[in-house]
């Protein structure tokens, strides 16, 4: 088969098989993305920040990459205080807020090794960046929706970046993608189908689910 052919060619040439696997799975993450969203009701920071998280927690490890992501919020959100009172542009206070934050991330890395935690202290600086510029998106949305929604839509973004890793570090769908690739065209019906959704979401039953009970179904004649 041309997929089968094509990910052993892309091995042959020296293609490491985790980017392969991670390339791959890549539609399978913004597909369970896509799901949560049109069916369970979870809206997190949209599709793409979800996912690109969740790719970034591959390449940190799990337990490193959300200590990164915690300290990364905090200190955003320390920072949007500290400068609400300043006065400044939009793109000054955030250019401000980043770099206060990268400060920290390089303070925790160094803590890290210090505390002999190697693995956190040789995180990648890619995965980094894409955690750090989380803080902008997140800053965004309190600043438009207050910090109660932002809080709760970062909750929702980790909580789904977590499920998608836990997916994608699964051994035996790891092997399944590998000699089935074609299971990616499935997903593209799986969108399709779920373009399609007009039902109500899990979290709309929940929130109506008052006047739900008290809808009279029609009777048979």
């Amino acid at each position: 088969m041309f997929n089968f052919d094509l990910v052993q060619f892309a091995l042959d040439q020296g293609v490491p098989r985790e980017t392969v696997v991670y390339i791959l799975m890549y539609p399978v993450i913004l597909t369970i993305i896509a799901a949560a969203r049109q069916i369970v009701g979870v809206k997190a920071f949209g599709i793409y920040t979800p996912s690109i998280i969740a790719v970034a927690l591959l390449a940190t490890s799990l337990k490193y990459g959300l200590v990164v992501f915690v300290v990364v919020l905090a200190v955003a959100l320390g920072m949007r205080f500290l400068l609400r009172n300043f006065q400044l542009l939009y793109m000054s206070r955030t250019a401000i807020m980043l770099s206060v934050v990268a400060v920290s991330v390089l303070a925790l890395l160094a803590a890290g090794g210090s505390f002999q935690r190697t693995g956190l202290a040789s995180v990648s600086i890619f995965p980094l960046l894409i955690i750090i510029t989380i803080v902008e998106k997140f800053v965004l949305v309190q600043v438009e929706k207050g910090f109660r929604t932002a809080f709760f839509l970062a909750l929702e973004t980790i909580l789904l970046a977590v499920i998608c890793y836990f997916i994608v570090k699964w051994p035996a769908f790891q092997v399944l993608v590998l000699n089935y690739p074609f299971v990616v065209v499935l997903i593209v019906l799986l969108n399709i189908g779920l373009g399609k959704w007009t039902g109500l979401r899990f979290s709309e039953y929940y929130r109506f689910r008052d006047v739900i009970s008290h809808v009279e179904l029609p009777r048979k004649k």
